[in-house]
């Protein structure tokens, strides 16, 4: 399977991620969100999280594996969050900010473990973008991110993403986000690049997840809007596969 592929050009033209975050949820509630997935027409599930306080990476993505077919793929806070039996893993630089650790240093002691794993491996350009608080991310990471309002920071570091042989950019206001990336910022990235932009963080419910899709977005990420109400999930797929 080519998740890549897929992602970039397989129907529906807009896609949409549930994010699953193994220390959050029983292994119940992970068959429940997995099984609302595929009868919702969820084109992903990601997994993985900015802090894994339990050691529950694989058993979740074997217990998605087992009740549905949906591609898995790790969204990952470190390079300890590595895993064989996922599809494929997003390889992400933190390109927003100027730790070196989140833009080489990781995935250097990362890349044998991901090589022996035989992942399909998604290099990825990984922009915070300020969410009116500060959020585990940008607090783990040590960065600052790109301020909201200033599109044209975001537009140049994806340019400079893709000239460095980056095959997708991800937006993302981080978990726990109080508002999701402007329209506006998504319209300018998505016009100055020619791969795949992903957004995530605080997209809450179905609204503001058309309104990220018309913006530019190819891929919707969302996460605790699932986690605090299951009914959420239909109802934003919805939004973004008729677009």
């Amino acid at each position: 399977m080519n998740i890549y592929k897929k992602l970039k050009e397989g129907a529906p033209k807009k896609k949409f991620a549930v994010l699953i975050d193994p220390d959050k949820y029983s292994g119940q509630e992970v068959v429940e969100i997995a099984r609302a997935s595929e009868k919702n027409h969820v084109d992903f599930l990601f997994v993985g999280g900015s802090l894994l306080m339990r050691d529950h990476l694989e058993r979740t993505i074997l217990k998605i594996k087992e009740y549905c077919s949906l591609p898995v793929i790790i969204f990952p806070g470190s390079n300890m969050q590595v895993n064989r039996h996922a599809d494929a893993i997003l390889l992400l630089s933190l390109i927003s900010g100027r730790n070196p650790e989140l833009l080489i240093g990781q995935h250097v002691v990362a890349a044998p473990y991901i090589k022996e794993s035989g992942l399909e491996v998604i290099p990825t350009g990984y922009i915070l973008v300020d969410s009116g608080a500060q959020t585990t991310a940008s607090y783990i990471s040590n960065t600052w991110p790109v301020p909201y309002h200033k599109k044209d920071i975001a537009m140049c570091t994806a340019m400079a993403g893709e000239m460095l042989g980056l095959r997708m950019i991800y937006l993302d206001g981080g978990s726990g986000a109080q508002k999701f990336v402007s329209p506006e910022m998504v319209k300018g990235v998505k016009q100055s690049i020619d791969i795949p932009l992903v957004v995530g963080g605080g997209i809450r419910n179905a609204t503001a997840a058309k309104q990220i899709c018309e913006a530019g977005a190819d891929l919707v990420v969302v996460g605790n809007a699932i986690e605090e109400n299951l009914d959420q999930l239909a109802r934003i797929s919805e939004a973004i596969h008729n677009l």
